[in-house]
């Protein structure tokens, strides 16, 4: 297995007002993002947005055989067992026991992980010289791989207890179909082929923010003609241009940093730029700068919700900076989507609840004052066009049979209320605006 060569292709998406939404899910394909959204593929899964493909749990994870195998043997057997379970992530630490996530769970693979130094072996042969030495130096590397007849894969390298150790996540083959997410397809739809502005799509490590965004990104090379420049740490899905043109940068190897890149890519005529996540107060203002230029830019951030992001972009900036930041934001933010992975109701997989602010009035109103609290209460009414409260999106996915009513309460910041909601819809008391379409 060696780290493969850096390629360039696509990843980005923009923004646009929201209809309200009624989860309607296609059974999804087999295969499990991003962080990041939801992909399905025969051999490969987008560990992303598992869109919900009904497939039949195996009977037991196959057991690695661990006779007489190299290090890179069982890693690769592994690496198997991973694929054939639709595993989205495979953790290996140095004298550890294998293991698999499965549908958001961990379970146990067979064998033994070999020692500290068979495994720093095995990180010598698949990262390179360069990567190692990095790893060395900061205790932790991130890279991509592809695997002949397995697939594609973001592998990051840490050390625990000083030991080696490194996590494979399963990245989808192609570039998802916004329809097949089980996500609000029309609003994003709108905010792909918005000219500027600045969309961020947010979450939980894992939850499908990359798929989410790669599937806009598709959407845009399958109808309009465009240059998008991503600047990815690593570079993972792969893109087939069609109508756009995608340049794909890796931090590290084709730019030094996201602040750095963006920066040089505003030289690169670009007309939709990627980043691959919001990290410090440099990349939020150059994003700025380049919407303010009339780009559509593209990012992601770990925060839960609208209100938490914004407070997140403002913890970047000194307090003096906070409302000139607020009066930018209110005329460059087109849209926030945040997601979080529900496990379905049937079968195998996981569908995906959401939260979605775009640029209503109101919200540009609130958010020039600095108001973010407001802006949080008025996204959880969902009452306008644009807006959708993840209570809103998982009371959908419950009337629909997609996920079960415990779940749900259980992934809702405010249950109470949501119960209150689904005690309507039982009673046959549902509102028109009650009704949400996904997918």
């Amino acid at each position: 297995m060696q780290a493969p060569e850096p390629v360039r292709d696509p990843s980005a998406s923009p923004a646009a007002p929201v209809s309200t939404p009624s989860p309607r899910c296609e059974a999804p394909p087999p295969q499990v993002d991003v962080a990041g959204a939801a992909t399905a593929v025969e051999p490969t899964r987008d560990p992303s947005l598992a869109r919900a493909a009904e497939v039949e749990p195996p009977a037991a994870l196959p057991q690695a055989t661990i006779v007489n195998l190299t290090p890179r043997q069982l890693l690769e057997s592994w690496i198997l067992a991973m694929v054939e379970t639709r595993a989205s992530d495979l953790i290996l630490r140095a004298g550890g026991r294998p293991c698999c996530r499965i549908d958001g769970k961990i379970q146990h693979l067979s064998g033994r992980v070999p020692g500290a130094g068979a495994m720093l072996e095995l990180l010598e042969g698949t990262l390179g010289k360069r990567m190692v030495d990095q790893w060395r130096e900061c205790g932790a590397v991130d890279t991509a791989l592809a695997l002949d007849g397995l697939g594609r894969f973001r592998l990051n390298a840490y050390r625990q207890l000083g030991e080696p150790a490194l996590v494979l996540r399963r990245i989808a083959n192609e570039a998802p179909d916004v329809e097949k997410l089980c996500l609000p397809s029309a609003e994003l739809k709108r905010l792909a082929m918005r000219k500027r502005g600045i969309i961020l799509v947010t979450g939980i490590a894992g939850s499908g923010k990359s798929t989410t965004l790669a599937a806009m990104i598709q959407y845009m090379n399958r109808h309009t003609e465009r240059h998008v420049v991503t600047l990815e740490d690593p570079i993972e899905m792969l893109f087939t241009e069609e109508r756009c043109v995608i340049s794909q940068r890796e931090v590290g190897i084709d730019c030094a940093g996201f602040a750095e890149g963006l920066r040089h890519s505003l030289r690169q005529s670009p007309d939709v730029i990627l980043i691959g996540e919001m990290r410090d107060a440099d990349t939020v203002s150059a994003a700025l700068d380049a919407t303010e230029t009339g780009h559509l830019v593209m990012s992601t951030l770990h925060t839960v919700n609208a209100g938490q992001t914004l407070d997140r972009i403002l913890g970047f900036f000194p307090s003096e900076q906070h409302k000139q930041i607020c009066i930018r934001l209110a005329s460059n933010l087109a849209g926030v989507l945040s997601q979080r992975l529900i496990p379905r109701s049937q079968g195998r997989g996981m569908v995906p609840a959401v939260e979605l602010m775009t640029s209503t009035p109101r919200v540009r109103e609130l958010l020039e004052k600095g108001n973010t609290l407001e802006i949080s209460r008025a996204v959880d009414a969902g009452t306008e066009p644009g807006l959708l409260s993840f209570n809103q999106s998982l009371r959908a996915l419950v009337e629909q049979g997609l996920v079960e009513v415990d779940v749900a309460m259980s992934a809702s910041d405010r249950p109470e209320e949501l119960m209150l909601a689904l005690r309507g819809f039982k009673n046959g008391n549902v509102g028109e605006r009650g009704k949400l379409r996904m997918g």
